[in-house]
């Protein structure tokens, strides 16, 4: 299991943003703090037949709205599809751009991102190629 802390980044009048810490699992997370449920839940995972040692992990990711996730990266590619929403995608050395239902975006290999959501929150189908054996997410300090 690897931690995870989640910024709040909507405004509340009189109180702190909150910051929530998730733990991750690698079939299902599901954790709901303060109106503020997130939810990824691996639908599948199968190796590659024509790649040794290459698997692809198909996941639904549901973010609330408001909030963006710490900097990350992935030990292989990563191909989202916006079911819902819509989100902000960061990436270093890239300007951010905006992906709304319908859209679909890709992170490199190795390449350090971050997600923003906002009013509506965001519910993503994400296709991960990598590694047989690696963490799905590395977080950059």
């Amino acid at each position: 299991m690897r931690k995870i802390a989640l910024k709040n980044m909507g405004t509340t009048v009189g109180r702190k943003p909150r910051r929530t810490t998730f733990i991750f699992e690698r079939k299902q997370l599901k954790l709901i703090t303060d109106q503020i449920a997130m939810e990824f839940k691996n639908l599948l995972t199968s190796p590659l037949a024509a790649t040794e040692n290459t698997e692809v992990v198909v996941s639904e990711v549901t973010l609330p709205p408001n909030i963006e996730l710490p900097k990350h990266w992935h030990p292989g590619e990563e191909f989202a599809y916006i079911i819902k929403g819509s989100l902000t995608l960061w990436m270093e050395n890239k300007k951010e751009k905006k992906y709304n239902k319908g859209d679909a975006c890709v992170v490199p290999l190795k390449k350090v991102h971050s997600v923003r959501t906002s009013d509506e929150g965001v519910t993503v189908l994400v296709f991960r190629v990598h590694e047989k054996g690696q963490d799905e997410r590395y977080l950059v300090k």
